[in-house]
């Protein structure tokens, strides 16, 4: 087994792959005022992200919280369903949204009307999708870090002659000095999407969640493999490039949750020419241009990692076009409805059951739907 991770090793490091021509990983030792990007330092990446996950956790509580409150949002408490095993079983094993005959099926083999079977289900269902204080959290970090990393980026890059002229990303490749601005730099946005990887489980799930699984590993792959390979200032473009638009995303889902209207169609009228000129201008024909395009002019031999960085940016696009569609049929339905729903987010149930009923279940009466108190903790984990 050591023997064939050794050899997998020797592979997935050969020159040939990352290098061009007649250069080895023995021209890139620190030497002569020159510093040069090292695969290992990329480790830092999961500590950095379980820091950023601890500042996750004390922004959002302590910051993002009293914000929320000062915006009207409060923080609502959810009705839990009462316990029973046959309804909680048919709700994890069959349906979530059960038909009407269904419901009246349940209903006779739980003693219960069909009226207190459906809110039992509504109830369950709301359980599982964030309150609206949750979500705002989750959009006030992703805002913190992208408005940082945004302003981060430009002072970085201002005065940076590949920033006004992408040609000189490939002047002196691949012996291009690592500047400590871009060390940081990397090392936080790679960690910032290892921090969004461990936390999508208890994230708010969208419909595109597969698309954002995507997105994050070909983000960490792309940075990680530019990373090794000095692809260093063309990686900086691209990590500016992103962020620049993805804040207005956030600040404009803020005050959609604290129903702020006007400001959050303006943000969210910002964010779609932000995005629409970075992703679907930008980002082909300034950088994919810059990745394509101009290495044949530096080298009449592209090495394996041209292919593959290209590739994944390829992807990357073709996530932005989906991305896009999105944001067009939203701002269509704006436009011509007034209606800026965003079609990815599940949106809670009313929940109008009376008190005589609510006093009816917890009491266990005829109707049969009360059970033992630890069901109802056995059925949340």
């Amino acid at each position: 087994m050591a023997q064939i991770l050794k050899t997998l090793n020797s592979w997935f490091w050969w020159e040939n792959i990352w290098m061009p021509i007649n250069v080895t990983w023995a021209h890139f030792v620190d030497r002569d005022g020159l510093v040069f990007p090292k695969p290992h330092q990329l480790y830092a990446t999961i500590p950095y992200a379980f820091v950023l996950l601890i500042i996750r956790f004390f922004s959002e509580r302590y910051v993002a919280i009293p914000l929320a409150k000062a915006l009207g949002i409060k923080n609502v408490r959810r009705v839990k369903p009462q316990p029973n095993p046959v309804l909680e079983s048919y709700f994890r094993e069959c349906s979530k949204h059960p038909s009407q005959s269904e419901i009246q099926g349940l209903a006779k083999k739980c003693n219960c009307t069909v009226r207190l079977v459906e809110k039992w289900f509504r109830r369950r269902r709301n359980l599982e999708i964030p309150t609206v204080l949750r979500k705002f959290q989750e959009a006030f970090w992703r805002f913190s870090f992208y408005l940082a990393s945004s302003i981060a980026g430009f002072i970085f890059l201002y005065d940076k002659p590949w920033f006004y002229d992408i040609w000189q990303t490939w002047v002196g490749y691949p012996f291009q000095t690592l500047l400590p601005s871009q060390y940081w730099y990397y090392m936080a946005e790679i960690s910032f999407y290892w921090s969004l990887l461990f936390t999508l489980g208890i994230d708010n799930k969208r419909k595109d969640f597969l698309a954002h699984v995507i997105h994050h590993l070909a983000a960490i792959g792309l940075m990680s493999g530019s990373w090794c390979g000095n692809y260093v200032r063309l990686g900086t473009l691209v990590m500016f490039v992103h962020d620049t638009a993805d804040f207005w995303l956030e600040a404009a889902k803020m005050f959609n949750y604290a129903h702020w209207e006007k400001t959050c169609n303006i943000l969210f009228i910002i964010f779609s020419i932000a995005f629409f000129i970075t992703r679907i201008i930008l980002f082909p024909f300034w950088i994919l241009r810059a990745t394509l395009y101009q290495p044949t002019y530096y080298s009449t031999t592209p090495v394996i990692a041209y292919f593959l960085f290209n590739g994944q940016l390829l992807i990357l696009q073709g996530l932005h076009l989906y991305w896009g569609y999105l944001i067009f049929k939203i701002l269509r339905r704006f436009i011509f409805l007034k209606d800026l729903k965003d079609d990815r987010s599940d949106e809670e149930e009313e929940d109008s059951v009376t008190d005589n009923e609510e006093e009816s279940t917890k009491n266990g009466n005829k109707n049969g739907c009360g059970s033992s108190k630890h069901l109802l903790n056995s059925s949340h984990h």
